[in-house]
């Protein structure tokens, strides 16, 4: 079975280093996306949706063999993304796996339910700042975006939490739908993984994500086009 990759799908995360957030307004989008994984073609898109003070961010991957799709529930609380819920699926030849966080703010605890490994159930403690492996997308956009050249999150995410440091290691030009953008090229480096991030000021998500195992490249997500 394909293991699908986190964006970190890799999926991917955020307590900042600094005190104080760059100010971003979140506004509702909808993105399309070309994608591949290990050299499988398939169309992705994300979402932004806001419902009262809650938004949904969404993305989905999807081709003629597999579909996968991840949904974050949030609030924005001051400046910092804060994770309610969320969900994780993949139906991968007839085959589905699921799994639900649960994130108590009051008690400081995420637990995931489904079809989760029992060590990986929690809970978990949490702390002020914590993200999903989805929101590092928005925090990207909002922090590389306001110029910030190294940015630090804290991931909560099957049952784990760890720290992720994205890098910029340059600038560059990529065209989306006939427009040349200017983009910030943003490194996190795990062991024998990389990810990149590509994100552009006034694009209210990632142009472009590539992640590499060993050297080689085992997922990519091209922005298409965005409203």
């Amino acid at each position: 079975m394909i293991r699908k990759p986190r964006l970190t799908m890799l999926a991917l995360l955020a307590w900042t280093s600094v005190l104080a957030l760059p100010a971003h307004a979140l506004k509702p989008f909808s993105a399309e996306y070309a994608a591949s994984y290990k050299g499988i073609s398939a169309g992705g898109s994300m979402t932004l949706t806001r419902q009262g003070n809650r938004w949904t961010y969404a993305m989905g991957i999807r081709n003629a063999a597999a579909n996968l799709s991840q949904a974050t529930v949030f609030e924005d609380a001051a400046g910092r993304y804060r994770p309610v819920g969320g969900s994780d699926r993949s139906t991968y030849l007839m085959k589905t796996r699921s799994i639900i966080t649960h994130y108590n703010w009051k008690a400081l605890q995420a637990r995931w339910s489904g079809d989760v490994k029992p060590h990986r159930a929690g809970p978990i403690p949490l702390r002020p700042g914590d993200m999903d492996a989805l929101l590092v997308n928005l925090a990207l956009v909002r922090d590389v975006g306001a110029g910030r050249n190294a940015v630090s999150y804290r991931l909560v995410e099957n049952g784990r939490a760890k720290p992720l440091s994205y890098r910029v290691v340059g600038r560059e030009k990529l065209v989306v739908a006939g427009r040349t953008l200017d983009t910030s090229r943003a490194v996190q480096v795990a062991g024998d993984k990389q990810t990149t991030v590509w994100v552009a000021a006034g694009v209210p998500t990632p142009v472009r994500i590539v992640q590499r195992e060993g050297g080689s490249e085992t997922f990519r997500l091209q922005l298409t086009s965005w409203r």
